[in-house]
């Protein structure tokens, strides 16, 4: 295997052997780690000094399915701290079977200078000139590089918000159509992509590189009883296929943690409207697709593609979050403005919850009414055109907050939360205050530990025995980003040999004896260059905290405020 080390000030590509200490990382490890090591904690995220790393999982290019995500790592613009993002597509697995491990992108071009990186072969890569794409929005610049390149090609690339370095820029990726609808969206890394001068990677997906495996049948036995279960689970299996991840919209919303009209309110009155089950209906109705593969690997299918009432392609995939931040969170119940939303920030390059929520702070201010679907529409059009409220709605809600005058800001490292109310979910309040990353769900998503409807343990109000849930959630996630696992798949851990299938895949990979305390020990070691990260940045335990309101306004309908003291929230990461 193999890092490409693109230098966007001297325009050069250079092939370099994976050292010893990478060698059996991947994903998030490698994409945290090596921002630890090379990247200056108090640099400008959108400086010189910052790089971007992309790196797949540890399995990607594998036998094993749903294990083609790509980790994307810097330092954050849009928190100040570390980041990993982590999109699916094609990418990571078209990067893995070129037998690579890493793109390590740093410096930055002058004179405005802007590029694409080709990778056109296991040992063939350049950079060329790519001026005449700024300012293009993803979908037709993918359109133009698969022109241009040919078909078999997977595109990572930024749009206006990228190239405007805005702060909750995305990057986006290919699926296996060719579209440009899976987005690494949070931290604003698209930022740094732009940063860099860097408009577009394309990948050739024709790489044939065998996984590094010392003992393949072992890998492959292990991977065959896992891929299994994921299918014979009911969720995976059979329930998103059908609805996807909008099938949590009903059960959030009657646990009251359904942040609505910017986080006022706990449950949305209106959620009958832009349920999974109603999406699927009017998909189905239309004649869009319920079920659609997606991302390479996949045996889950939980992508769907929404369409107009003439059938016409809208976006893929239409997601829970989503529907969260450009529904409930702005009070929108029309659907298809939601749908037209997703794909904007497709398009446009953006993260549909940051956006979201930086909508609803200023709809909360009383600049646009609560409902206006179609000025929610109006206004992420603006980021685009580089308008000056374009602008400010693009660089997030504090942007907004502080533009409005307007206190109520549900961000945490400057990052929105996602799309349950951590007054409702209290274990998400650990996990969106402790986690290096910022309000990051991903970062430790523990709901269905919360929630009796889900098998919960714990009271999802109270605060007992959430620090340690979180706790060991973030652990065990910083291992499956670093694995490559697809966050749905992990229903082949639900049986009783599930995660020890896991084990084997890791010992058969690396030749080494691999068990729980090994796990353990690799989600620990991300998180703590992480935290080491942000504490050289200059976080303190002041920043590892929520917003007032989530501490001083009940939320309805059942009237809870976050219980976990700060005491608690300090204690998290004891280790």
């Amino acid at each position: 295997m193999k890092f490409l080390r693109v230098n966007m000030t001297t325009q050069t590509v250079q092939w370099q052997d994976v050292p010893e200490e990478y060698a059996t990382l991947g994903g998030r490890a490698l994409t945290s780690i090596m921002v630890s090591d090379e990247v200056p904690a108090t640099a400008d995220p959108l400086g010189i000094e910052n790089k971007l790393f992309f790196a797949p999982g540890y399995f990607s290019g594998t036998s094993l399915v749903n294990t083609s995500r790509l980790s994307v790592g810097a330092k954050s613009p849009l928190t100040g701290g570390i980041k990993e993002s982590n999109v699916g597509g094609t990418v990571a697995f078209s990067l893995a079977k070129l037998g690579i491990s890493a793109i390590i992108v740093e410096g930055k071009t002058v004179d405005d200078g802007y590029f694409l990186l080709n990778i056109e072969s296991e040992n063939s890569a350049s950079l060329i000139s790519a001026s005449n794409l700024k300012g293009m929005r993803t979908y037709a610049t993918a359109e133009k590089l698969h022109k241009d390149f040919g078909p078999g090609k997977s595109i990572t690339c930024i749009g206006p918000a990228g190239d405007q370095q805005l702060l909750s820029a995305s990057i986006q990726s290919t699926d296996l159509d060719g579209r440009p609808c899976r987005a690494a969206g949070r931290g604003g890394l698209g930022a740094v992509m732009g940063s860099k001068g860097l408009k577009a990677i394309v990948v050739d997906r024709k790489g044939k590189i065998p996984a590094e495996i010392v003992d393949e049948e072992r890998f492959k036995k292990a991977s065959r009883k896992y891929a299994k279960d994921v299918k014979a689970d009911e969720f995976s299996g059979e329930i998103l296929p059908q609805l996807g991840t909008a099938v949590l919209v009903e059960p959030i919303n009657a646990a009251g943690g359904f942040p609505t009209n910017n986080a006022r309110l706990g449950q949305f009155e209106s959620v009958d409207k832009i349920s999974g089950e109603t999406m699927a209906k009017v998909i189905e109705e239309r004649g869009g697709k319920t079920q659609h593969k997606g991302c390479a690997q996949c045996i889950i299918d939980c992508s769907n593609e929404f369409v107009t009432k003439e059938g016409e392609y809208v976006t893929s995939s239409l997601e829970y979050e989503t529907i969260w931040s450009m529904g409930g969170m702005i009070g929108n119940d029309n659907l298809d403005a939601i749908a037209r939303l997703d794909f904007l920030c497709d398009d446009i390059g953006l993260d549909t919850m940051n956006t979201g929520a930086a909508l609803a702070v200023a709809f909360d201010a009383g600049y646009r009414e609560f409902g206006d679907g179609d000025a929610a529409i109006s206004l992420v059009e603006e980021i685009a055109a580089g308008t000056e409220m374009g602008c400010l709605i693009g660089n997030g809600p504090d942007a907004v907050g502080k533009h409005f005058n307007n206190p109520r800001v549900p961000t945490v490292k400057g990052q929105s939360i996602a799309a349950y109310d951590p007054r409702a979910i209290q274990g998400m309040a650990v996990t969106y205050a402790t986690t290096a990353m910022g309000a990051d769900h991903t970062a430790g998503w523990v709901v269905d530990q919360n929630l009796e409807a889900f098998g919960g343990t714990v009271a999802a109000q109270g605060s007992e025995g959430q620090v340690e849930i979180s706790r060991d959630t973030q652990i065990h996630m910083a291992a499956i980003d670093t694995a490559g696992i697809c966050d749905f798949a992990q229903t082949g851990l639900a049986t009783e040999e599930g995660i020890g299938n896991v084990f084997t895949m890791m010992s058969a990979k690396s030749g080494k004896d691999f068990g729980q305390d090994d796990w353990d020990a690799l989600g620990k070691r991300v998180i703590k260059a992480e935290l080491e990260f942000n504490r050289n940045a200059g976080f303190t335990s002041k920043d590892d905290r929520l917003p007032p309101m989530f501490y001083n306004e009940p939320l309805p309908p059942y009237n809870v405020v976050v219980k976990v003291s700060d005491e608690e929230m300090d204690s998290t990461f004891d280790f």
